[in-house]
């Protein structure tokens, strides 16, 4: 098995040098960077990373806790967070907290025993004991797609804008001529929750339509929760006409209410989502939806993390990313494809 000794003899540099470019401890010139990564493909060379764990403290891994990793839009986000860390050098450890308080914390513990340098967490709608931990223990943490004021103020986030990319889904529903128009919103207490409904709240002011409290249900984030608050929706004496729901879990759930109903898409109601789906060509119609940029979220985390691990003084920093408006035929128009 070739050694640190016999990459440093092939590149012709010290086995100091070998160990700054496999690292990244000190620059190196980029030939001879590119002298030691030749010789270390060509003599098949495993760094140990053990061994190199002991001696500079770091593991070159991250941990991930995100819930609901079936989610298609956690598991776009577990893409991008690993492409960008593999591609400065790291390993992922990914442990699901079940979006629920207790759990969240014992997942945090686990990563954090084994030794990962920095944490990317989708925080729960209670993390104060998930923030309290992390704090106590100078843990350097991104928060993903929940945004957490107080003690959260005091890490990184990252997330996507919610509450104009909503705004605009009512007011464009209201262009259509609907003027009940109803929000299957998130679980309370999530800052994505809150945002969205701020926004459906501001495209009713927009389109010059009053809030009518009734119209206003919570599918908690997940399908058969969105199920039933769609069905309540569609029992009123006077139904809504046009939906938007919150995120693509409780569109399903509202999918499947509609027709146990005996209602159709655009025909009987007008449909508009947060969260767009891989395969929205698949569906007929297809769905009009504003689709977040979850890889983008995920590479932006560990960016930040890096950030974070390199300059651990350095202010928080929170960052937006933009959506899209993917205009297709289930509001009632026809189909048109994305729109920034």
């Amino acid at each position: 098995m070739a050694t640190m000794a016999d990459v440093a003899r092939r590149a012709g540099v010290s086995v100091a040098t070998v160990s700054h470019v496999l690292n990244g401890t000190r620059p190196v010139r980029p030939a001879t960077r590119r002298a030691v990564l030749d010789a270390v493909d060509e003599l098949g060379y495993t760094p140990n990373t053990l061994a190199r764990s002991l001696v500079t403290s770091r593991t070159r891994s991250i941990g991930l806790a995100v819930s609901a990793i079936s989610n298609p839009y956690f598991t776009e986000i577990l893409q991008g967070v690993e492409a960008a860390a593999l591609e400065h050098g790291y390993g992922l450890l990914i442990a699901d907290p079940h979006d629920d308080p207790v759990h969240e914390l014992k997942a945090v513990r686990l990563l954090h025993e084994r030794r990962v340098d920095g944490m990317i967490v989708a925080p729960s709608a209670a993390p104060d004991g998930l923030l309290g931990y992390l704090g106590r223990h100078a843990v350097p943490t991104v928060l993903l797609d929940r945004l957490v004021d107080g003690a959260g103020a005091a890490f990184d986030q990252v997330c996507a804008e919610n509450a104009e990319p909503v705004a605009r889904l009512v007011t464009h529903l209201a262009d259509l001529g609907h003027t009940r128009i109803g929000l299957v919103a998130g679980a309370p207490g999530l800052s994505t929750t809150t945002e969205r409904i701020s926004g459906y709240r501001h495209g009713l002011a927009a389109a010059g339509l009053p809030f009518d409290e009734r119209l206003l249900v919570h599918g908690d984030s997940e399908a058969t929760a969105a199920r039933h608050a769609t069905g309540a929706l569609l029992s009123l004496a006077v139904p809504p006409g046009a939906l938007v729901t919150a995120n693509n879990a409780m569109t399903v759930g509202a999918l499947r209410a509609l027709r146990e109903h005996g209602l159709s898409v655009p025909d009987d109601l007008a449909l508009c989502c947060f969260d767009d789906f891989p395969w929205a060509d698949l569906l007929s119609p297809g769905p009009t939806a504003i689709s977040q940029p979850a890889r983008e979220i995920g590479a932006c985390a560990v960016r930040l993390l890096l950030d974070r691990l390199a300059s651990p003084g350095r202010a928080a920093r929170t960052v937006r990313l933009p959506c899209a408006f993917v205009h297709r035929s289930s509001c009632g128009c026809p189909e048109k494809g994305p729109v920034l």
